[in-house]
């Protein structure tokens, strides 16, 4: 298992939900962190007891390339390598098969896919460079079969789901090791106004950070390729 020790890891929307989750059992662990999230100074109450010089929070907005840059340049420039990227930041709207909502569909695939594929071209030298780079993908259990008539979030997690296969071979001879890591439903303010199943008996997102950090610690000779983590007894085609 690879230890954490000087470790850098960046996770995108680490400020609440899922990615807060993973953030403080990662800082909890050890690893040192690059945080990217929309307004930098939502993290201050979570790394107010941190360790200056093991975490970086850096603005972080899905939908312009340009912060992606920036964010991936200061990591670099501020602890000068990154072995392991968390693609957590997502949307969640609703498109069926019969909406004309092609501006909320585009903003999905932009926010869904295009972000993970933009910070994935960024990060992937410097994962390739440290030999054993991680990259966890935070796809949907709705990028495995299609539950409901909300087509446009299943199409980006699908296509998320396939980011990650092409991801795991482009990098692979390089030691870079990706997963498509599936949940279902998480108690998150994402999942707040669901009525078809009890909030109360949702993961919690503390159970997805812990699976995070065991794929962050597998060997190159452990891959996961995808993983699908539930709170009920749904059937993954």
């Amino acid at each position: 298992m690879l230890g954490p020790a000087g470790r850098v890891i960046l996770i995108s929307g680490a400020n609440r939900g899922i990615g807060r989750a993973i953030a403080e059992a990662l800082y909890d662990a050890g690893y040192t962190l690059s945080l990217g999230v929309r307004d930098p100074a939502s993290t201050g109450a979570m790394t107010a007891g941190w360790a200056s010089e093991r975490h970086l929070t850096a603005r972080f907005d899905a939908e312009d390339q340009s912060t992606h840059r920036a964010w991936v340049a200061a990591t670099v420039e501020r602890f000068g390598r990154i072995d392991g990227l968390v693609n957590n930041a997502g949307l969640a709207l609703r498109v069926t098969v019969e909406d004309e909502k092609d501006d909320v569909l585009d903003r999905m695939w932009a926010i869904n896919v295009k972000a993970p594929l933009s910070m994935i071209r960024l990060a992937l030298p410097h994962l390739r460079r440290c030999g054993a780079g991680r990259i966890v993908n935070v796809a949907s259990i709705a990028g495995k079969a299609v539950y409901n008539n909300n087509v446009g979030y299943a199409m980006t997690k699908f296509a998320a789901v396939a980011l990650s296969h092409a991801t795991r071979r482009a990098g692979w001879s390089d030691g870079v090791r990706c997963t498509a890591l599936c949940p279902g439903f998480v108690a998150t303010d994402m999942t707040a106004d669901v009525t078809t199943f009890p909030h109360e008996q949702m993961m919690a997102p503390s159970d997805i950070a812990e699976v995070v950090l065991t794929l962050l610690r597998l060997s190159n000779n452990a891959s996961i390729a995808e993983l699908v983590v539930n709170c009920r007894d749904d059937v993954v085609f």
